[in-house]
């Protein structure tokens, strides 16, 4: 989907923060290949705001956007000293029940951008997940990362084998209905898409300190694509 504006994709607004709801397959920062991206409408919508930190282009959901160079530098500190609350949701392969399941692996991205566990080379990484629902061959997974290495949720989910479904990256499996529905028709000649075409990542929620010292939070709802992928393993179990 093309977007032109900003403002469509605002969850909440303060004096000096901006909560959007980030569509999936849109950079968060400039991508030679994309001439739409999250920091070209923010430029647009007003060339003073900045963004506070990215998330991946095929994740979707809550980032975060400073309207002043005291805002920006606020988030930042606490994303520095890891005090900020995110929330993503997962839909990963298998039946998993985490309840506050710790992974505390390291991470090193190597030249070619794949990220990897390595106790000599990587950095601390840690994740905490929590299993919300399970399905027929699926698990819908709370994930709370504590530090915010690149690809930091994927690579730990896969290490516990609940490898984020359709991220073949790290070993997701494309989630075809035919896998789980009982008495499925192919249309004739028709090769079967899969029912999310990325991996199924939601940063759900943040939470942050304001400059007043106020805490402000924003959820950002379910992309259409998650939504129906939940609604196909809620009917399907």
């Amino acid at each position: 989907m093309y977007y032109k504006s900003l403002k469509p994709l605002i969850i909440d607004e303060s004096d000096d923060y901006i909560f959007i709801n980030k569509p999936p397959f849109v950079s968060t920062l400039a991508d030679r290949n994309d001439s739409v991206t999250i920091l070209s409408l923010v430029k647009k919508y007003n060339d003073d705001y900045q963004i506070c930190h990215r998330l991946d282009k095929e994740t979707s959901g809550v980032l975060l956007v400073a309207k002043n160079t005291e805002a920006y530098r606020n988030s930042s500190m606490q994303f520095e000293h890891r005090q900020v609350d995110k929330t993503y949701h997962a839909i990963v392969d298998g039946l998993h029940q985490f309840k506050d399941e710790e992974v505390n692996l390291p991470l090193h991205t190597t030249a070619s951008g794949y990220v990897k566990i390595s106790h000599r080379q990587g950095k601390i990484a840690k994740t905490i997940f929590n299993t919300i629902e399970t399905f027929k061959k699926h698990s819908l997974v709370a994930c709370k990362p504590e530090t915010g290495r690149m690809h930091q949720i994927r690579v730990h989910l896969a290490s516990l084998n609940a490898s984020i479904t359709g991220d073949e990256t790290y070993g997701g499996q494309l989630l075809y209905l035919s896998s789980f529905k009982k008495n499925f028709v192919r249309g004739k000649e028709k090769e079967e898409q899969p029912i999310i075409k990325r991996f199924a990542l939601h940063a759900k929620s943040l939470v942050l300190t304001d400059l007043k010292g106020k805490v402000i939070t924003a959820e950002a709802p379910y992309p259409k694509d998650i939504e129906v992928a939940l609604k196909q393993l809620k009917k399907n179990r």
